[in-house]
């Protein structure tokens, strides 16, 4: 889980310094978490499509946080605030070992819907304040709601 990621007040975590800016939770997997976060009031969403990094390397104490931090710098497009590992394979490749770590994107936050305003910067809350406005059109200095627009298209015309 992203360091500094809003939790409900009463969810205490178990949990231990990974990679920089992330902490590994030790005391629960994903569902449990989910559980625990859906208990109090939150939503703990998973996200679509399944990453996988492919490590070369004899030491597996290496190679996992290795394929982790590959995953978490892929991550950075997305605007998830955790991440739950779902699988790590140990086999070789060629008669090299490799590790491969297999993650889901997941997000935690209070909002059943993902990604609402108050989730996202300020300059992206004004661009979607912008957007909604949109949906007003003035005619003859009235302002009319889209929905008359669309009923009663000439009025908006004339």
């Amino acid at each position: 889980m992203k360091e500094g990621t809003p939790l409900p007040e009463t969810l205490r975590l178990d949990g231990e310094s990974f990679i920089t800016g992330w902490t590994q939770v030790n005391d629960l997997d994903g569902h449990g978490l989910d559980r625990r976060i859906r208990e109090s009031g939150w939503t703990f969403f998973y996200l679509a499509g399944e990453i996988k990094k492919t490590v070369f390397g004899f030491d597996a104490q290496k190679t996992v946080p290795k394929a982790v931090k590959g995953i978490l710098a892929s991550l950075k497009q997305e605007k998830s605030n955790s991440l739950e590992i779902t699988q790590i394979v140990s086999k070789h490749f060629l008669g090299v070992p490799c590790t491969q770590v297999y993650a889901h994107p997941r997000h935690v936050q209070k909002s059943m819907f993902l990604f609402r305003d108050e989730d996202l910067p300020d300059r992206e809350q004004t661009k979607i304040l912008g957007d909604a406005n949109s949906s007003v059109m003035r005619a003859e200095d009235q302002i009319l709601s889209l929905e008359k627009v669309i009923t009663q298209p000439d009025v908006a015309t004339s």
